[in-house]
């Protein structure tokens, strides 16, 4: 008998790994293939939007230089092995890294374009990144999930903003996941050679592979905090992926464009706003810790150098709010907003502000966009208030419901709004209902309200239940319990006319509460 089970299970394994099988499209090794090419695609395309979202935004202050990247991803994803509707895009985040999602989606932060002295140590990485996309890295990772647990892993939220951890809802917490994903040793080391392939093919100089890699090594070693936390957290650099880099270099051969004076001027002008950046970061820092006076300072000095980033009138919003200065925080976040409309935090700190003011109403067509953008816990949660304000119970609910999937304060906030409304249709969920007997045989219904709420107006019906056949004989009308029942109190009325003469009589009777109001 366990044999036949043993070969069941083995004919089953084997027709589930063939059915899925296929060929890797970069390595050509033939391998299990769960999620197909449109699949990936669609991952990517659906994910690409909240992840940038979540890394700051794009960059749009020069659209040149977006331009200038896009060109050199195009002419690498020209050269590789996998044709997919690949984009790149520069996000306005100061930490140096880059990531892939599947289906061709790429991004690479502001702060990783500042360490790189050429064209070739961009195509380098841009080139490892298209790899992981090509080489199914990512689509990979999800089938080994989908085997070990039976469905997708769930999102861990990477947020750059550490107030919006967590707050990260709906289908986009999939994208937090994704960009926070880290690729294995095998992964990586193709995506470093066949990187290097690719650039070769498109033209540049795959040396710059090795000497980039070098660099990275000494920057791992030496502890540099902003590369540990971005590009080293996903791609750590070793000693081996350097040898490893110069092994295929010999087979390659060097020679190719570096692109050292091109790639000066096409980042020239990132480059001349750094110390704006690195201001707006140190104001963030010293607003974290409650040095107000420093954060406008370096707030300003950040302004005066690049007045067109929205990212600093968004910072003077969060400065004002620290100072509960609601009407100013508005107006900056309104100027980020003009001059950044499609980023979703000043959006959801002007419907913030217009809450503090008593405006919560106004809010609406704010929230509504920053959710378009990136759903939060935040704008959900606002949006079930203004919706119960109106008296809409049940779009507040479904809202609520949807910002209490956060792990979070507010999520916890949003949760018990919902237990709230809810309890209202299913009061029984929430209240407990019994019956006791005095010493006399008496009967009274008593309710305890568990709950944070005070409620109203509880009432309850009682029915008796035939000891024979276990089903309902009998029932009083709707009895009263208590005008109000504070949180942990009970109320109680007597059943008149009702009396038992032992707890196996008692045990026949259900107290089943029908409707209860919340109190004011």
């Amino acid at each position: 008998m366990l044999k036949s089970h043993i070969y069941a299970l083995a004919a089953i394994t084997v027709t589930f790994f063939l059915s899925g099988c296929g060929v890797n499209p970069v390595t050509n090794k033939r391998e299990l293939q769960l999620v197909s090419t449109s699949e990936e695609i669609a991952i990517g395309e659906k994910n690409y939007l909240p992840a940038r979202q979540q890394q700051g935004g794009d960059y749009v202050i020069d659209p040149e230089l977006t331009a200038y990247v896009q060109s050199v991803g195009n002419k690498l994803a020209a050269a590789s092995d996998r044709e997919l509707p690949y984009e790149f895009v520069v996000l306005n985040d100061s930490t140096p890294n880059a990531w892939a999602m599947p289906g061709g989606k790429i991004a690479f932060n502001r702060g990783l374009l500042y360490e790189l002295n050429s064209e070739a140590e961009l195509a380098a990485v841009l080139s490892h990144e298209i790899v992981h996309a090509a080489a199914r890295h990512g689509a990979k990772s999800m089938e080994n999930n989908m085997l070990l647990q039976g469905a997708a892993a769930a999102a861990g939220v990477a947020s750059q903003d550490s107030e919006y951890a967590n707050l990260i809802v709906g289908g986009a917490q999939l994208s937090s996941q994704l960009i926070s994903r880290k690729f294995g040793r095998d992964d990586e080391s193709e995506a470093d050679q066949y990187g290097m392939i690719y650039m070769k093919r498109a033209g540049y100089d795959p040396r710059a592979a090795v000497t980039l890699q070098e660099t990275f090594v000494r920057l791992h070693n030496g502890g540099k905090s902003n590369f540990i936390e971005g590009l080293f957290a996903s791609h750590p650099p070793s000693a081996e992926r350097v040898a490893a880099n110069k092994a295929t270099l010999a087979e390659l051969g060097e020679g190719g464009v570096w692109g050292r004076e091109i790639y000066a001027v096409k980042v020239g002008k990132l480059k001349a706003s750094k110390p704006a950046y690195q201001a707006y970061d140190a104001a963030k820092q010293a607003l974290a810790k409650g040095d107000t006076k420093n954060a406008i300072a370096l707030t300003q000095k950040a302004i005066k150098a690049e007045p067109r980033e929205a990212r600093f009138e968004e910072l003077q919003g969060d400065i004002a709010m620290s100072q509960k200065n609601a009407e100013q925080a508005l107006t900056h976040y309104r100027k980020a907003i003009r001059l950044q409309p499609d980023y979703f935090r000043p959006y959801v700190q002007g419907s913030l502000a217009l809450s503090s003011l008593g405006r919560t109403p106004e809010a609406e067509p704010f929230l509504k966009r920053s959710i378009e953008l990136l759903p939060t816990a935040t704008s959900f949660n606002l949006l079930g208030r203004i919706a119960e304000e109106q008296g809409d119970l049940n779009g507040a609910m479904q809202r609520y419901k949807i910002a209490a999937d956060s792990q979070s304060e507010i999520g916890k906030d949003a949760k018990a709004r919902l237990q709230r409304l809810d309890m209202q249709r299913n009061p029984a969920r929430y209240l407990r209902a019994s019956i006791t007997a005095n010493t006399y045989g008496q009967l009274f219904a008593v309710v305890l309200n568990p709950t944070p709420w005070p409620v109203a107006n509880v009432r309850v019906k009682v029915v008796h239940f035939n000891p024979q056949t276990k089903q309902p004989d009998n029932q009083t009308p709707s009895l009263l319990v208590a005008k109000r029942i504070e949180p942990g109190k009970k109320g109680r009325v007597a059943l008149k006319g009702i009396k038992v003469r032992s707890p196996s009589e008692l045990k026949q009777y259900r107290a089943i509460i029908e409707r209860v109001k919340l109190a004011n």
